[in-house]
């Protein structure tokens, strides 16, 4: 099935997919470098791209997909803040129209100096990557990366008047799974929102099913009263579940046991330009060379549309040796 898209204009909304989904939020990668080296998502052997996008092809892109639809962006990585142009490339997304909320996923280590001018650069929300507590544990998940400096971050981020903060953790059983209680706790404090996360198949590790979580929060004396989920078509919405504490929300990302790929509305793009349909799929458009090449927007806007014609139903990580053929996540943008 191809997807939709206007004949007479393909920049005009809305931005379909092969099934039907409207695409409203872009995630968009700045780099493929990080400061940490964590198992689940950075192999050792990942050297990371050199030919990548800059500030005024990042605006280029965002500008394109703005105009078909797009208004939500969240800047990934690697890890982003460790572009020297991040407040820039922040300055100029934020001031796209049509973008009503930009986003930013980062390991929280150069916010002490960034959380408030990122603030006053037009970011709206932050997700922070805290998998541990425990400075132990941290050295054994991300082999390098400073951890005081991760938690002074933390706590410039709650301080600096974000209209949303989220705590981001990978859960790995036999590793941090016994911590998930704590880290309710140290997010709830600092009126930042936990979400666990199912490990994903591109780096080493083993998931713990939501399920099992959920039922130790509740052997903590905890009552859970489950959220109605976010309408899908929301620029806002995002993958997560969300449960109700007497402390405050937790939310649960769970694409191996709760799949919510029906409700899809995000596309992605690698930090070298190329466009991904899916985080579990292979249908790339090449914007950069595009761009680079003179392409016109109506012709961005085609590219895009045509990957979009072949994004698969779902993501397809269950499925026998599927994951083991993906790029690592440094590869296609957290």
């Amino acid at each position: 099935m191809t997807a939709p898209s206007p004949a007479s204009n393909p920049l005009a909304p809305p931005l379909l997919d092969a099934q039907g989904r409207c695409m409203t939020y872009l995630r968009l990668s700045i780099t493929d470098r990080c400061n940490f080296r964590c198992s689940y998502c950075s192999p050792a052997s990942w050297g990371g791209k050199k030919d990548l996008l800059d500030a005024t092809e990042f605006e280029r892109i965002v500008s394109v997909f703005a105009r078909m639809g797009i208004r939500r962006v969240r800047l990934t990585g690697g890890e982003p803040l460790i572009r020297p142009d991040i407040q820039e490339i922040a300055r100029r997304l934020a001031a796209v129209p049509g973008i009503q909320h930009l986003a930013i996923t980062t390991n929280a280590s150069r916010l002490e100096t960034l959380a408030v001018p990122l603030r006053e650069a037009g970011v709206t929300q932050l997700n922070l990557s805290l998998d541990t507590l425990s400075a132990e544990t941290f050295r054994s998940i991300s082999k390098q990366g400073d951890f005081d400096a991760l938690m002074r971050g933390i706590d410039a981020a709650a301080a600096a008047g974000f209209q949303s903060l989220k705590l981001n953790v990978v859960v790995l059983r036999g590793i941090n799974d016994a911590e998930v209680p704590a880290l309710v706790d140290f997010a709830h404090a600092r009126g930042i929102t936990p979400r666990f996360i199912e490990l994903m198949p591109f780096g080493q590790g083993t998931p713990v099913p939501t399920a099992e979580l959920l039922e130790r929060l509740a052997a903590t004396g905890r009552t859970l009263t489950e959220e109605p989920q976010e309408n899908a078509a929301s620029p806002t919405s995002g993958p997560a579940r969300y449960w109700r504490t007497a402390g405050g929300r937790v939310g649960f990302i769970s694409p191996l046991t709760q799949n919510f790929c029906g409700g899809c509305n995000r596309v992605r793009v690698a930090s070298n330009g190329d466009l991904r349909s899916c985080l579990g799929g292979r249908a790339q458009a090449p914007l950069h060379q595009l761009i680079r090449g003179g392409a016109t927007d109506a012709e961005l806007a085609m590219a895009v549309r045509r990957a979009l014609g072949d994004k698969p139903e779902g993501h397809r990580f269950t499925e026998a040796g599927n994951g083991a053929t993906l790029l690592p996540m440094m590869g296609i943008g957290g």
